[in-house]
């Protein structure tokens, strides 16, 4: 067994980014010859100033997510993003289950991996709840090894395996279905994991295109501060 954290890995974006959402908004306006050295960061904020966001729908982000499968179940209602994820049906773990550390308990238990044949007093007290969490990693994983030795398929034997399962999505969609994400997502009233997450994905595409985000750092800020 081994315990990880969530991560974030930035993929792509499309190359033009605000250029292309000023060429098509100009479009609407027919004022093409307004376009000029930074006049696309001007426009874009024009337009989310008045709330006309269907212009940024013609810039767009990937990213691929390692998290658990309880945050996909979340990540995949945002139906306008394109998703791609590892599948527990074709995948087999016969050389160790992953699972992701929730952020409650990650300064109780380490990264690392924890062989089942190891003393589990070893590994930590069992004292509280985190412990009690540990073991049912350890044992969800014994027992999904075990399936498969008797002859269960990876798609049967992953029925023993909980939301805490590591999973891999990649992830991509246009700049306003990812404004809707964070608006969701980054509150405080989102799950812990959740929240964990999508702030990791906004504090990098906050990087990469400030003028279009920059409003959710802020509130993300706010939040912490109350």
């Amino acid at each position: 067994m081994k315990l990880i954290r969530p991560s974030i890995e930035f993929l792509d974006m499309n190359s033009k980014g605000l250029s292309l959402i000023e060429q098509a908004g100009r479009t609407c306006y027919k004022s093409e010859a307004k376009i000029g050295e930074g006049t696309d960061k001007i426009f874009t904020e024009k337009l989310l100033n008045r709330g006309h966001e269907a212009m940024i729908e013609f810039g767009w982000l990937c990213y691929k997510i390692i998290c658990d499968r309880g945050v996909t179940h979340e990540i995949v209602r945002h139906r306008l993003f394109s998703f791609a994820q590892e599948s527990t049906r074709y995948v087999n773990y016969k050389e160790g289950v992953n699972f992701i550390l929730p952020p409650w308990i990650q300064d109780k238990i380490e990264e690392g991996e924890y062989p089942w044949d190891r003393s589990l007093s070893q590994d930590m007290s069992y004292k509280g709840s985190h412990g009690s969490w540990f073991a049912v990693m350890m044992w969800a994983e014994n027992m999904y090894q075990k399936l498969l030795g008797d002859g269960w398929t990876p798609q049967q034997a992953r029925s023993v395996l909980p939301n805490s399962l590591k999973t891999e999505i990649v992830v991509g969609g246009n700049f306003r279905e990812w404004r809707h994400f964070f608006s969701l997502r980054c509150s405080k009233k989102a799950h812990p994991q959740m929240q964990e997450v999508a702030n990791m994905i906004l504090r990098d595409v906050i990087t990469r295109v400030p003028v279009v985000f920059d409003e959710y750092l802020e509130e993300e800020s706010n939040d912490h501060r109350d």
